[in-house]
């Protein structure tokens, strides 16, 4: 899976957030606020295609925890691909 290439992460207002370029209008009904820990996902992910398990192994060497983390992992990745982000 990879990150669709329309989609940036900018900073507004103090958030982090996920916005569509090239659109002249957003829906601010969708917004998609990313905290720490999906920031680091996005940053080691982004331009790469990508595997739970790849995912799962950035929690895992950033943060030193159990390989348990594949389920964080696994839910980052449903939540943007709810929101069609990732392709």
């Amino acid at each position: 899976m990879k990150i669709k290439d329309i989609y940036k992460v900018r900073e507004i207002a103090g958030e982090t957030l996920v916005v569509e370029q090239g659109k002249l209008q957003s829906d601010m009904t969708k917004v998609i606020s990313l905290n720490s820990t999906a920031l680091l996902l996005w940053n080691e992910l982004r331009d790469t295609d990508f595997t739970l398990e790849t995912a799962a192994n950035v929690l895992v060497s950033h943060f030193g925890i159990d390989p348990a983390a594949t389920a964080d992992a696994g839910k980052w990745i449903d939540a943007l691909t709810n929101c069609g982000i990732i392709e």
